[in-house]
């Protein structure tokens, strides 16, 4: 796995349209879950977008990183995927420690928050999240916040 860590900007076209579809076919199609998936943080100047490509070139995995105080106080991961191509290949934990990396390095004096849906809440404990709400709907899927501390 070659991991890309990129802002907006230095996103190309093809590989920006690549991961879009990929969020939609996996989020929107995929989950049967209509939502916003185009929520306006992809822009911000903070932004990164890891992208976890195979040995084609293909994105296999990608996670969103954001700063502090866009969807959580602290930094937060949403947007993590794990193409259908590559599922059952380890690849779920190595975006993920990537992309705690990644957020540890920019915003080092904060925590990292996410919502989870719940049925992965064994994963995310794997890595270091501990839950911090009770379950709640979002989008007609259960989640649930967890936090990783700094």
């Amino acid at each position: 796995m070659r991991w890309e860590n990129l802002a907006f900007a230095e996103l190309s076209r093809e590989r920006l349209y690549e991961l879009l579809k990929l969020r939609v076919d996996v989020f929107v199609v995929e989950q049967a879950c209509a939502y916003p998936e185009l929520d306006g943080k992809d822009t911000l100047a903070e932004t990164r977008h890891l992208l976890g490509l195979d040995e084609q070139g293909e994105i296999a995995a990608y996670a969103r990183i954001l700063a502090p105080g866009v969807s959580y106080p602290q930094a937060s991961i949403g947007r993590v995927i794990v193409a259908p191509s590559a599922r059952g290949a380890g690849v779920a934990k190595p975006l993920m420690l990537e992309a705690i990396a990644i957020a540890r390095q920019a915003w080092p004096e904060q925590g990292i928050q996410i919502g989870a849906q719940e049925y992965l809440k064994g994963f995310y404990q794997g890595v270091g999240f501990r839950p911090v709400s009770e379950v709640y709907l979002e989008d007609g899927i259960p989640h649930l916040d967890m936090l990783l501390d700094r």
